[in-house]
């Protein structure tokens, strides 16, 4: 699955500063000739300024708290501190109306229209809640995410907690869930154009976690992993007070994004990998001066992803050499005012000509895959597909659908004719016209790999197809389609534990999936794990609109026919996409995926 591109850029400094010098030289009878007054006024009002900008929002309201004592309440100054901690701390419609009282100008990416779109996006948003986190959303299907989510950000939470030493202050932590990419520019500052260019799905900014809902997204997104990512983010804004240079921000949060589910370093893909190989042999690695101010502005997605490998393996050799003491030294030595390069030598132990030296040899020992895969790891946008293909289908005599993207001519017309066969029912004669195209590409083309399998699914050659799915798990870890054939396989044969974690990496993608959780209500009953069926059971109840006593003999007689392994009994199955109207119950069959 590929991965999100994501940016905690620093907040905008204010544009009041001047502004409130300007009206203190006019302020009220009772205190216009006690200068020292207005001195300690302004110097306070500073330091509310650089506590937002160094992402201490409880250092911020205290130090407001003092200058609220010393002048009238009326202050335009004063008022636009009060509205910039409201939105803060996620009091919106505080926010917009202190900012307003404040006369600041309703222009995009200023802290009134930020306040007003925030407010009206999120004003019907239902809300969540765990020990350290508020997770906010969508009325409709993102209810399923609820609990995955909690129990994701609570895990990371430990995991930072452990290896950097920080929890936020001040309170739980704000996730908003947002509908699309528009939303997502309206309660940020980066343009539509720059979220689509290089596919951005969630950022930290503000004291909080923005995410977008996995439904905007073509064929889901690893949305787990980007939460925690995220929430890296702000453990290492607070923790530095927003000091850490981007390269190095994006770098910790992608190492350690894996750490709520098991060890660091996890989230580099063979696709990413194969890209950062082809930049390296080319000489044209990005700087990491370039980076900066986010790695969202780089000019391609291309560059994005490559930045993006390059910092992920200069965190990678750190921790192999130091260990999480060497992050935590680097972040220690920037909120002590040390460049970024004094910084990274003070931590090592050793001259940045020659950390980035020892970094370049540590990208070239990598295993690189031999070819490079064919398609982009980044999020695609489920509105930047409409209308796709047609255009560039005109003209042609063939549509091979699917298979579109397959460069090898030959496999590409094999894997072709195997879909016609099946669908025509032929599935024997299909299986042969996959194995062919198969043995060509091996494991290079994930729709390749599925088919085949699905079609030595319906021919209960279930060894070879589950080798097939392997396969391609290993070219394309984490793949929702990939992980729902394989736990299909696993779930004929009961073997409860594998076909759990089968489910669950799907999960991690594609949570709008009716069958994951129907699949996940059997096994988790099957395994005793009541409270975690119950889960289930409720999150296939809200995809299909079954009761849950139906979802119960739905997930009974799942996989119980002869024949289904390609063909599942499932309501409303739709992935990533809208679901299609459930059925009423006994479920209807539906066609695989």
């Amino acid at each position: 699955m590929s991965h999100p591109i994501h940016e905690s850029p620093r907040a905008p400094r204010a544009l009041l500063p001047v502004l409130a010098v300007a009206l203190f030289c006019l302020p009220p009878a009772a205190w216009a000739q006690d200068a020292s007054l207005k001195d300690e006024v302004k110097n306070r009002l500073g330091r509310v300024e650089q506590s937002l900008d160094d992402w201490d929002v409880p250092g911020a309201k205290r130090e407001l708290a003092e200058v609220e004592q010393l002048i009238p309440s009326d202050l335009e100054p004063l008022k636009f501190y009060q509205g910039r901690v409201a939105f803060e701390e996620g009091r919106y419609v505080d926010a917009a109306t202190l900012l307003e009282g404040a006369n600041i100008e309703d222009r995009p990416g200023s802290y009134l229209r930020l306040a007003k779109d925030t407010r009206d996006i999120v004003k019907n948003h239902l809300r969540a809640e765990s020990e350290h986190f508020i997770f906010l959303y969508p009325k409709g299907k993102e209810e399923v995410l609820v609990p995955y989510a909690l129990e994701t950000l609570e895990a990371i939470h430990r995991a930072m907690a452990e290896d950097l030493g920080w929890t936020p202050p001040g309170g739980k932590t704000r996730v908003e869930v947002v509908n699309n990419a528009r939303e997502l520019s309206r309660v940020s500052t980066l343009k539509e154009k720059e979220i689509k260019t290089t596919g951005t799905i969630a950022i930290c900014k503000f004291n909080k976690l923005i995410v977008t809902s996995p439904k905007a997204v073509a064929q889901g997104y690893d949305w787990q992993d980007t939460l925690a990512h995220e929430y890296i983010h702000l453990v290492i804004s607070q923790m530095s007070r927003n000091t850490v240079p981007i390269w190095l921000h994006e770098g910790m949060a992608k190492f350690l994004e894996s750490r709520w589910r098991g060890k660091a370093g996890m989230a580099m893909t063979p696709s990413t990998l194969a890209l950062l190989g082809k930049r390296v042999k080319a000489d044209t690695l990005v700087p990491f001066e370039k980076m900066h101010p986010s790695i969202a502005m780089l000019p391609t997605a291309e560059d994005a992803a490559t930045a993006f490998a390059e910092v992920f393996y200069a965190i990678d050799y750190v921790h192999q050499t130091k260990g999480s003491a060497g992050l935590r030294a680097i972040i220690h030595e920037l909120k002590a005012g040390q460049k970024d390069r004094k910084a990274v030598e003070a931590a090592m132990g050793m001259p940045f000509a020659l950390f980035e030296k020892s970094w370049l040899a540590h990208i070239k020992k990598q295993p690189f895959p031999p070819e490079l895969l064919p398609r982009e790891d980044r999020v695609v946008l489920k509105e930047d597909t409409k209308g796709k293909g047609q255009d560039e289908k005109k003209g042609r005599e063939i549509s091979f659908g699917e298979f579109d993207n397959v460069e090898e001519v030959p496999a590409r017309k094999f894997a072709h004719l195997g879909e016609l066969l099946r669908e025509r029912n032929r599935v024997k004669a299909a299986a042969e016209e996959y194995a062919k195209a198969h043995k060509l590409v091996g494991d290079k083309y994930e729709s390749v790999s599925n088919k085949y399998a699905l079609a030595l699914l319906e021919l209960k050659r279930l060894d070879e197809a589950e080798s097939v799915l392997r396969g391609s798990l290993r070219v394309y870890p984490g793949s929702p389609t990939t992980n729902v054939h394989l736990g299909r396989i696993l779930l004929h044969r009961k073997d409860y534990p594998k076909a759990k974690t089968a489910y669950l990496e799907a999960l991690a993608s594609d949570p709008f999936d009716p069958e994951i959780h129907l699949a996940l209500t059997r096994i988790h009953s099957s395994l005793g794990e009541s409270a975690l069926a119950t889960r289930a059971r409720l999150a296939t109840s809200q995809l299909t609109n079954l009761k849950p006593e139906d979802v119960d003999r739905a997930a009974q007689i799942f996989l119980k026919e002869e024949g289904e392994l390609s063909e599942m009994n499932v309501p409303a199955a739709g992935g990533a996409g809208e679901p299609k109207q459930a059925p009423p119950p006994p479920p209807a069959p539906d066609a695989g995926r």
